[in-house]
């Protein structure tokens, strides 16, 4: 298999100079716009948005709306893309998807959490709800309890409910 790399050039772009994708499917309720002024705010810029260059000369975001409405009076990192229209519109669609397919690994989440310090509320919730089940009930990051389980005692698995006998 060929993979062609189709960044083309990081330029630094004023944000309300970025086109919004009209295609943009993604909607950001208030606590993820909060959550993202909060990292912001603490870390800044550590991501680049994705545009497409226009026959204009203009750029259409593909990726990173809410960042650039977040910032708009901000020169903010993109990835330009030389791709067309049709490539950027399947970008569009399966960034974000194919993000939310990776599964959490627990016990490496809550080492990371545990070395996290944040001043802000929006992000403290955020990551205080990071690990749920498929039902999105919030998995217990705290300390496991009972541990050392009898042989014959059952087991639930605390992200799918599944009992079992060890």
């Amino acid at each position: 298999m060929e993979i062609r790399d189709r960044i083309k050039e990081l330029r630094r772009v004023k944000a309300s100079d970025l086109r919004p994708n009209p295609k943009n499917w993604r909607t950001h309720p208030q606590a993820q716009q909060d959550a993202l002024r909060g990292v912001l705010a603490e870390v800044g810029y550590a991501d680049a948005l994705l545009a497409r260059e226009l026959p204009d000369g203009g750029l259409m975001l593909v990726d990173g709306h809410l960042r650039a409405e977040t910032t708009p009076d901000m020169e903010v990192p993109v990835l330009i893309l030389d791709v067309t229209e049709a490539e950027a519109d399947k970008i569009l669609a399966t960034l974000d998807p194919l993000a939310s397919l990776a599964e959490a690994n627990t016990e490496a989440l809550r080492e990371l959490l545990d070395g996290i310090d944040t001043q802000s509320a929006a992000v403290q919730a955020m990551l205080d709800g990071l690990v749920s089940n498929q039902d999105n009930t919030p998995v217990d990051l705290s300390e496991p309890k009972g541990t050392t389980n009898e042989i014959g005692d059952s087991v639930k698995c605390p992200k799918c409910g599944f009992e079992f006998v060890p």
